[in-house]
């Protein structure tokens, strides 16, 4: 999908009101600092497209990178499995994607970590004969694909509470994320890590019922959920491009924090989220503001910690930390942004 779009009515008032906070904003920030750096290194830069909107910073951001001065913005269409490998291997440039299913790829030293976003992805639906997270020893648990989010995700919760997540629950991997929800909503698996707009789904069908839920319960809710990773070789050989495509990204997640309902319209009028109640729902549940709160290194530390013990993760979390991530733009951008 290329950044290049006719504009209907609906998205032009949208992107009036986000101009005239950019014109506003960017009049201190995309303009002056961006005056103020060197030229871009590149003009081009490729996302991962993902199906999840909960990384609507990333779709929104398309008009502040025009601002920043890009010219060309591609959302690449290589599905669920394959985002952090297009990261790691060059064909996509920098994307949000979801930190479990980062933390695997980050032993390669071939992707780097550069912020953390916002928390509140993931809700944990069980079936009737699950009480607590314990309970799912010796249950069934449906996932996308080994290696995947929902996998990552719930081995380190398993793994916090000192079960092993590779010997106490039986995965039924699907062959996608939809045939994931859909063992769990046909009773085939007890239990089913939702993610994004899942979660809405399910409870509009009323299936299941949630015993975590990450926007809220500790010590999940502490943690980001999405971060933004580049391929390494592609933020080391272009500095100022990612500094700023990461500026647009977090100016774009202050607006769903700010505006869920624009947030939302945009994304439905985008046809990422056609439903406008399920997007509005995510834009509302989703902690857009936790960016300018909390440390991305407490994520990546304690789910290495987690994820290191039960030997999901190679490298020790100092090592992982070190080789895998580059707080430098973002704290840049935190000052900046007045975080």
């Amino acid at each position: 999908m290329s950044g290049s779009h006719i504009l209907n009515p609906t998205r032009r008032q949208f992107l009036k009101r986000a101009s005239t906070m950019a014109a506003v904003g960017c009049a201190a920030t995309c303009s002056s600092f961006a005056a103020a750096e060197p030229a871009l290194e590149t003009t081009k830069i490729r996302f991962v497209h993902a199906p999840s909107i909960c990384i609507a910073p990333q779709y929104l951001a398309e008009e502040f990178l025009r601002l920043e001065g890009f010219t060309e913005v591609q959302y690449l269409q290589l599905g669920t499995r394959n985002g952090p490998f297009a990261i790691a291997d060059g064909r996509a440039d920098i994307s949000m994607w979801d930190v479990p299913g980062l933390m695997l790829h980050l032993d390669t030293g071939k992707l780097v970590l550069l912020a953390g976003v916002h928390t509140g992805c993931y809700e944990l639906f069980v079936g009737e004969r699950v009480r607590a997270v314990r309970d799912l020893k010796g249950k069934s648990v449906a996932i996308q694909y080994f290696g995947g989010g929902d996998h990552v995700m719930l081995s380190s919760m398993l793994a916090y509470l000192g079960m092993n997540p590779q010997q106490d629950v039986k995965w039924i991997a699907g062959e996608n994320d939809r045939d994931a929800m859909n063992l769990f909503a046909e009773g085939q698996a007890d239990a089913f890590l939702a993610f994004g707009q899942q979660a809405a789904e399910l409870r509009a069908k009323k299936i299941g019922r949630v015993i975590v839920d990450t926007a809220q319960d500790r010590p999940w809710a502490q943690y980001f959920c999405c971060m933004v990773a580049a391929n390494r070789d592609f933020a080391q050989r272009n500095p100022v491009a990612t500094k700023r495509v990461l500026r647009a990204i977090l100016r774009s997640a202050d607006i769903c924090a700010q505006e869920p309902q624009r947030a939302a319209r945009f994304l439905s009028d985008k046809l990422y989220e056609p439903r406008f109640q399920i997007g509005l729902e995510v834009m509302k549940n989703v902690i857009y503001t936790r960016w300018r709160e909390a440390n991305p290194e407490d994520t990546v530390r304690f789910h290495a910690l987690r994820l290191h013990e039960v030997g999901m993760v190679k490298s020790e979390p100092n090592k992982l930390i070190a080789q895998g991530t580059d707080w430098r733009f973002l704290n840049e951008l935190k000052k900046e942004l007045k975080a």
